[in-house]
């Protein structure tokens, strides 16, 4: 299936960002590249890349969905010889339910995108940060150990499947690049089940809460925080990146509620505790994913802090729910 790309768009956008005026922070932390490409722009992990990244004094530009078809290997082509980047960070993916209802579409997006972007990140002699998932594995470990990059990946649904050959594709094209798994992220203007958790709980409204499927959940400036840090160290290879801790849908639900001073009967009222057959979801989901990152502790790096503590930052600097 061939997917149009806005090419003139895309060329616009990147003149005008590289005419545009900047002010440039002092770069007191060398290893990130000075110029970088965002794709996926209109994402909440992208979105924070490039503020982070614009706060360190880097060049970016950042390309939405609109702008750049990552499917199109000649528009990529194009965009990157416009801005030359040294570093490409991939922020485009189609979701799971979204991949399960269209397979051939996930795998342009997921997999063939990726490896564009892979081709000409190796063509340039820069690297590539791509984002991938705890959906590679099949979470039938119930309560045992976190995978690892070790274990063998065995996706369950076609979200999974299209991620994980978007990595083998990814490792075929470059050898200078960045995969980042991470899970259930969560952060500033999501639609998501933290965000949304927060507004039926601010009006009174009950929450199903799935309880009987566990992963790490990861607040999105400690995932960007990190994602940075292995970029600046500049070992490539793959990574999880997830707060510490394993929690269910339920147990975030608990905690959100806590957070805005719930009692334990209240709580008890307005938060259902669900099974995964309840959710209506389209793909199938892994029930027992946690993850732990051999390769960031063979760099010295120490585990993301628990989960419940980077949750109660995030809500204490979130406004209140409309």
């Amino acid at each position: 299936m061939t997917i149009t790309a806005a090419s003139h768009s895309s060329d616009a956008i990147i003149q005008q960002q590289l005419r545009e005026p900047q002010i440039r922070a002092a770069r007191t932390v060398p290893g990130v590249p000075d110029r970088v490409l965002i794709v996926g722009a209109d994402g909440l992990v992208a979105r924070a890349l490039r503020r982070s990244l614009s706060d360190e004094g880097c060049t970016v530009v950042a390309l939405g969905r609109q702008a750049l078809d990552i499917t199109d290997a000649e528009a990529v082509q194009r965009a990157c010889d416009d801005v030359r980047p040294r570093l490409i960070i991939n922020g485009a993916v189609l979701g799971v339910d979204a991949s399960e209802r269209d397979p051939e579409r996930a795998a342009a997006v997921n997999t063939a995108g990726p490896a564009n972007l892979a081709r000409v990140a190796q063509a340039l002699g820069g690297e590539l940060l791509h984002f991938s998932t705890n959906y590679v594995f099949d979470g039938t470990r119930l309560g045992g150990a976190p995978y690892t990059q070790s274990d063998e990946a065995r996706p369950l649904n076609r979200y999974g499947q299209s991620k994980l050959a978007g990595e083998f594709s990814i490792q075929d094209a470059c050898s200078r690049a960045f995969v980042v798994r991470t899970s259930w992220v969560f952060g500033p203007a999501k639609v998501g089940f933290v965000n949304e958790t927060r507004r039926r709980l601010d009006a009174g409204e009950r929450v199903h809460a799935i309880a009987d499927v566990w992963a790490n959940t990861t607040y999105v400036a400690d995932l960007v925080a990190r994602a940075l840090q292995i970029v600046r160290l500049g070992r490539h290879g793959t990574y999880h990146v997830v707060n510490s801790g394993v929690c269910s849908y339920f147990e975030i639900a608990w905690e959100v509620g806590r957070h805005w001073g719930l009692s334990d009967a209240a709580l008890s009222e307005l938060i259902v505790r669900s099974v995964a057959p309840d959710a209506g979801w389209l793909a199938p989901r892994p029930r027992f994913t946690p993850m732990r990152c051999l390769a960031s502790e063979e760099l010295g790096l120490l585990p993301m802090r628990d989960w419940r503590d980077a949750l109660q930052d995030f809500l204490r600097a979130a406004p209140a729910p409309p």
